[in-house]
C-alpha cells in the first residue's frame, strides 16, 4: 500500500511512462555482452568497464555520439579541465 501512490503516478501525469521498456532496452546489450567481463583480471577492472558502459549509454540517451563524448572527456582531462558529463556537451 505504501508504494501505491508512486505506482499510480502515471495516471495523473501523462509525462510519466506506463513502463520502462526504453530503459530496459538501453541496458540489454550490457547483459547480453556480460561474457566479455569473464576476462576481467580484477574486480576494479570490471567496475571501470561498467562505468564506461554507463557513460556511453548516457551519452547516447542525451543524443551524443559516445565516441565523441569520450574524445571530449579525454581532451578535457589532458588539458587539466573538469571532465564534462554527457549532458554538458554542446
Amino acid at each position: 500500500d505504501r508504494h501505491r501512490v508512486g505506482l499510480e503516478r502515471f495516471l495523473d501525469d501523462a509525462r510519466v511512462p506506463l513502463d520502462n521498456n526504453q530503459s530496459e532496452r538501453g541496458y540489454c546489450w550490457v547483459a547480453v555482452g556480460r561474457r566479455s567481463f569473464f576476462g576481467s583480471r580484477s574486480k576494479r577492472g570490471t567496475e571501470v568497464a561498467a562505468e564506461f558502459y554507463s557513460l556511453a549509454e548516457t551519452a547516447r540517451r542525451c543524443g551524443k555520439e559516445p565516441r565523441a563524448y569520450f574524445a571530449a572527456a579525454v581532451a578535457a582531462a589532458l588539458a587539466g579541465n573538469t571532465v564534462p558529463l554527457p549532458h554538458e556537451l554542446t
